[in-house]
């Protein structure tokens, strides 16, 4: 683990991801020549590899008949297990369609799918299934990592403007003590400061969602280009500025041996009388012991936490029963039908690899080292 207590990194936003509302950067893939145009190949020969319950949401109905149009499904739905046990089927597959559940692509993988010319992975963080020998074969791989943050952007927004009305704080209160309570001031959506910490992809998003307020937005990433920040309406600022002026803080940061409890006790402690933290990026970006011995110091903070480190806390953990904390299962990502957006950016990133046009979300070796 880094010592942060010096130096608080962020890796830049514009490594991270692009913001919702810019076009995406595609790859450039060489044209088909003019005769493969008047006599098409055949298709591409194609298999679903993931875990059978992320198949069904993942890939509806929709999705398979586009899939099924553009390529040539060879082999019923393959898991981790099925692979293993006869990792034959890979022999002739040129094209994974995946998503939660895609085994770690090795050199024993790779040696199995000597054909493999392209991989749609229908999900975010592609970390645990490349590999040293996956970037060796120079396999294009593509993320659906820009769908996932639709829902946590709409869920650390929905967050923020419940957390400036202090809702949690009355809706406890009001419930432990069976009758309504004197109201107390609130921060409100009118000229109170919001703070985001790290611009990538869903902190951008959230900066666009808050522009149709009326709060002052500052944030935390040293890295984005001041002319995006003036775009996003944003103020950039320290760390330390950051906890001290806002009245809800919300957490966005990748989790990178860099970041690796970045977040402290310093940092919550000066944080203003009856603010919010919300963390929808993962709990080890927070120094989780410092962070409960300050909500314990201070019931008028309060805490919304859909990530935590480990997840789900230990038994016994104090967030379990702290007032002043608001626990959610890792639900701010996609979820049920949610997921079929993920799903509709694999199928149209494979539609145009079909086409041999340039891949929208098209991962890199380098951008997959600083991604979430």
């Amino acid at each position: 683990m880094m010592d942060l207590d010096d130096h608080h990194l962020i890796i830049p936003s514009s490594h991270l991801a692009q913001p919702i509302s810019q076009s995406p950067v595609t790859t450039p893939q060489s044209p088909l020549p003019s005769h493969l145009k008047a006599n098409p190949m055949p298709k591409l020969k194609t298999i679903y590899l993931l875990n059978e319950s992320a198949f069904d949401v993942i890939y509806g109905p929709d999705e398979r008949r586009d899939v099924a149009e553009l390529v040539d499904v060879i082999a019923p739905l393959q898991t981790v297990r099925s692979v293993a046990d006869d990792p034959t089927v890979l022999a002739d597959v040129e094209v994974i369609l995946s998503g939660w559940g895609m085994p770690t692509m090795d050199e024993a993988f790779l040696v199995a799918a000597p054909n493999l010319k392209a991989v749609f992975y229908g999900a975010g963080s592609i970390k645990k299934i490349v590999t040293d020998a996956f970037w060796a074969r120079q396999i294009p791989i593509t993320s659906a990592y820009a769908a996932n943050a639709v829902p946590v952007i709409e869920y650390a927004l929905a967050q923020i403007l419940l957390s400036l009305k202090r809702t949690w704080h009355y809706m406890f209160a009001i419930r432990e003590q069976q009758q309504y309570i004197p109201r107390t001031p609130v921060p409100g959506a009118y000229g109170s400061t919001v703070g985001l910490i790290s611009l990538g992809m869903i902190g951008s998003g959230v900066a666009e969602k808050l522009q149709q307020f009326d709060v002052h937005v500052i944030a935390y990433d040293p890295f984005i280009r001041p002319e995006r920040a003036a775009e996003l309406g944003v103020e950039l600022c320290s760390l330390e500025e950051l906890f001290h002026c806002a009245d809800v803080v919300s957490l966005h940061a990748p989790w990178l041996d860099e970041t690796v409890g970045m977040i402290q006790r310093d940092h919550f402690v000066a944080m203003k009388q009856d603010a919010t933290f919300i963390n929808t990026a993962r709990g080890a970006i927070v120094r989780e012991d410092e962070m409960i011995a300050v909500l314990q110091d201070r019931p008028d903070l309060w805490a919304i936490l859909d990530v935590t480190y480990p997840e789900p806390p230990v038994p016994g953990s104090p967030l379990y029963t702290l007032p002043n904390v608001v626990l959610t299962p890792h639900i701010a990502g996609s979820l049920d039908n949610e997921c079929r957006r993920m799903g509709r950016l694999a199928v149209e990133d494979l539609r145009k690899f079909v086409n041999g046009e340039g891949l929208t979300w098209a991962i890199s070796r380098e951008q997959a080292a600083i991604m979430a």
